[in-house]
């Protein structure tokens, strides 16, 4: 069966190509949206446009599409960039990193729906702790890029994903009920390396870096 993955570089989009992949799902593109709304509420938005360097590691064809973001008329953004993802390379379902978000999970379903595609969440409410702990034993390197949440602030931007960051999250997550998986938009991430999906390990060689208290940001450049 051939999968299209919606694709945002972070940790989750990542393991869940993994995992598909190692299910022996036939991974036949990448589909990333750009959305110029930072705040969109259906996808991840640091350092997007450096998903074009992960679909190169992963030797995985990768589609495009831009949103302007706006709640919900990004939806059908997101349902043209999968209708062509369908057209070109014949995709029969959808692979996502959905792990909590009903949100999130709902609305790309009943995209899937009307465009007769499977729907396939591997990390759908995955203990997100062990998630976590999945990216480590696996042998991932997953970089904070983003943060949005009190009291994560500035000093966790560029922070790799483990054991120690594991240790000093665990108890922000107990007293201010942080999602451990970032999945409400407390943290963003990005992968450089994942061993069976990326041929080579990626290499950051810029990073800007903007915001204030609890909210910042890192676009980075890689290579």
């Amino acid at each position: 069966m051939k999968f299209g993955v919606l694709f945002s570089g972070g940790k989750d989009s990542t393991l869940a190509t993994w995992f598909a992949k190692k299910h022996c799902n036939d991974i036949s593109c990448l589909i990333t949206i750009v959305s110029s709304n930072k705040n969109s509420y259906m996808f991840h938005t640091p350092s997007i446009s450096k998903t074009k360097k992960q679909a190169e590691a992963m030797n995985i064809p990768l589609m495009v599409e831009k949103t302007k973001g706006g709640k919900e008329s990004e939806l059908k953004d997101l349902e043209r960039a999968m209708k062509k993802a369908k057209a070109k390379y014949k995709i029969q379902g959808i692979v996502t990193g959905a792990v909590e978000s009903v949100y999130q999970a709902s609305r790309i379903q009943k995209i899937c729906d009307n465009l007769g595609l499977e729907c396939f969440n591997p990390l759908w409410h995955k203990d997100q702790f062990e998630l976590l702990e999945d990216l480590i034993k696996n042998k991932f390197q997953v970089i904070i890029t983003g943060v949005a949440a009190y009291p994560l602030d500035g000093s966790w931007l560029g922070r790799i994903i483990d054991k120690k960051f594991i240790k000093d999250l665990k108890p922000l997550v107990e007293k201010y009920k942080i999602n451990p998986a970032g999945e409400g938009g407390e943290f963003e991430t990005f992968v450089l390396a994942a061993p069976g999906l990326f041929k080579k390990s990626l290499k950051v060689t810029d990073a800007k870096i903007s915001g204030e208290k609890n909210s910042w940001r890192m676009e980075i450049e890689v290579e």
